[in-house]
């Protein structure tokens, strides 16, 4: 899930400034999970901004541009008059509303991380997408957000009995978490693999994945 927390009212405020007639896109999906962009969110959102806002929609993922044309194509009209667009969700799904609209899009909520759910309110750093995934050969743990200084090779001298020198010893060190979980499975062989650096051009900005 794409973990998203909503940005300060003045900073939502300043960004609204400059616009009189607003149109509210939420997220039915991860924003909502995060009771950060969905039906009562955007709720709350209308109610506060007043008579800026001309209209609401939650899209299912609006950062589906075919849930977007599906779910939006009822509000055409009212889009097309509105000055711009707040979208409810993850700077996805802001850009797809973007693209598919043709309108000025402002984010009303800031993009986190991609998060594992451990109860309502309480997500987990799991994943940067950073393109090049490791976990097959670490344990099912990932060094790159586990791991506080993001080392493709451990454990670093600032680990004590298990825990991470950073943040004052409080953390379970990652290098030692893929040790036990090796040890377990039978492939602690894995855990001296020496893994260069990262390749940062398989992340980029404009990756297309096309169907096998």
């Amino acid at each position: 899930m794409i973990i998203t927390k909503q940005k300060e009212e003045k900073e939502i405020n300043e960004m609204l400034q400059p616009f009189k007639k607003v149109f509210i896109v939420g997220c039915g999906s991860c924003a909502t999970s995060c009771q950060t962009g969905g039906e009562e969110q955007v709720a709350a959102m209308k109610e506060k901004l007043g008579a800026k806002v001309v209209g609401t929609s939650v899209v299912e993922e609006p950062c589906d541009l075919r849930l977007d044309r599906r779910d939006l194509k009822a509000y055409k009209d009212v889009i097309k008059g509105a000055d711009a667009i707040m979208v409810m969700s993850c700077g996805s799904g802001v850009q797809a509303v973007g693209e598919y609209t043709s309108k000025i899009v402002l984010p009303a909520l800031d993009t986190l991380f991609i998060g594992e759910t451990e109860r309502l309110g309480k997500f987990n750093d799991m994943c940067q997408a950073c393109g090049e995934c490791v976990l097959d050969e670490t344990g099912g743990v990932c060094p790159i957000t586990r791991c506080a200084k993001g080392l493709l090779n451990g454990p670093c001298g600032g680990q004590v009995k298990g825990k991470c020198e950073v943040g004052k010893y409080e953390n379970d060190c990652a290098w030692v978490l893929i040790w036990k979980n090796l040890k377990e499975q039978g492939r602690l062989d894995l855990f001296t693999t020496f893994r260069p650096p990262r390749d940062n051009s398989k992340k980029t900005l404009l990756t297309k994945i096309e169907p096998g």
